[in-house]
């Protein structure tokens, strides 16, 4: 049921395990096949590695922030990493970074030699805003991604950033150049926190977010994307449950990517997700997993295609929690009131807003006419 041809790669199920350290090696990338995954992608590969400065990632168990900018490994040094990583069979996609198009094309010819199923070409990251630029012009990314096409005859993946004005345009871009593909999103660029006590921010620059920070941005880029740009996506951003890639691929995606869950919960997290989605898809009696593909783009409008619904929140039968006064407190309309216990809803004061749908635990408020 979970079987998915992405780009003509046959993998066991979409879950593939994204670029980073935890893909930083040959044994990394099969850990995390062994793990279940249906693909994984090295981290990004350069042509001169860079020291990392440190610390380089920092965590609140939530989301991630991290500086750490590319493989230190050097490019000769991954023909032995990528016989080690697919020595036990699976997909490894490389993932590679550079600044002009001749020099991506050779990194992706290189890494094609060395035996990778497809190339990733990363162009942003969020802790160097000279390549970040890159990935808001549209007609840099179709260079780039025509000289790599050309040049090698494996699948050619773009990863788009969200730090643009339209990332639809990108994409339309990379498939005009030949792209296979698109993955979305890359980290967005952002200051985690601040020890209010030391007044030190958690890394000291600006860094990729990542994990469930980012889910609704890379969710919104990927309905973008299949609402406009005929390709195919992976999506990535914030994945932690079978259910959350499914929420990926309702509004588009073929494939999705873990990274930071594989950082905070290890390779466990990978088979864990696997299993989830087995489940998921066995309780709604599914046969193939890219039936649900697309599937929430149905009920998704441009806001210009809202119309005026008088609806307005409507109470059900089912008992409030104890002590609970969250709709009350929530409602800014002071639309809702308890009277002996139970919840009210003034009609003439409700203005339909759905604020207090999700805010009730009981899930005793729904919008109706």
């Amino acid at each position: 049921m979970l079987k998915t041809d992405f780009l003509g790669m046959k993998m066991p199920n979409p879950i593939i395990v994204a670029a980073g350290p935890w893909n930083r090696d040959g044994l990394g990338l099969k850990e995390s096949l062994q793990a279940g995954a249906g693909a994984v992608v090295t981290e990004s590969i350069v042509s001169d590695t860079t020291l990392d400065v440190r610390p380089y990632i920092s965590c609140d168990g939530k989301g991630a922030q991290n500086i750490r900018l590319y493989s230190d490994i050097q490019i000769e040094g991954w023909e032995r990493e990528l016989a080690i990583a697919k020595s036990g069979g699976g997909i490894v996609i490389a993932s590679i970074s550079a600044q002009t198009p001749s020099e991506l094309a050779y990194l992706a010819s290189k890494l094609e030699r060395f035996g990778a199923d497809a190339i990733e070409l990363s162009v942003s990251n969020p802790a160097a805003e000279s390549l970040e630029v890159v990935a808001s012009h549209a007609d840099t990314i179709f260079e780039m991604t025509k000289e790599v096409v050309s040049t090698v005859r494996i699948p050619v993946i773009v990863k788009l950033s969200q730090n643009t004005t339209n990332i639809s345009k990108v994409a339309m871009a990379a498939k005009a150049a030949g792209a296979a593909g698109v993955t979305a999103i890359n980290t967005v660029r952002g200051i985690l926190g601040v020890d209010l006590e030391t007044a030190t921010p958690s890394l000291s620059t600006y860094g990729g977010i990542s994990g469930e920070y980012i889910r609704p941005l890379g969710l919104a880029s990927v309905a973008a994307i299949a609402q406009t740009a005929d390709i195919p996506i992976c999506g990535v951003g914030g994945i932690r449950t079978a259910e959350n890639a499914v929420e990926y691929m309702m509004l588009g995606a073929s494939a999705v990517q873990l990274g930071t869950t594989v950082m905070l919960e290890g390779k466990e997290a990978i088979r864990k997700i696997v299993q989830e989605l087995e489940v998921w898809g066995q309780n709604h009696n599914l046969k193939n997993i890219s039936d649900i593909k697309g599937k929430a783009l149905e009920n998704l409008k441009s806001f210009d295609e809202m119309k005026f619904q008088p609806q307005v929140s409507r109470v059900n039968g089912t008992p409030c929690g104890e002590n609970c006064e969250l709709c009350m407190s929530a409602c800014m309309y002071r639309a809702i009131r308890k009277e002996k216990d139970t919840i009210k809803v003034n009609r003439s004061k409700c203005t339909g807003c759905g604020l207090c749908t999700f805010i009730c635990p009981a899930k005793k408020l729904k919008l109706s006419f």
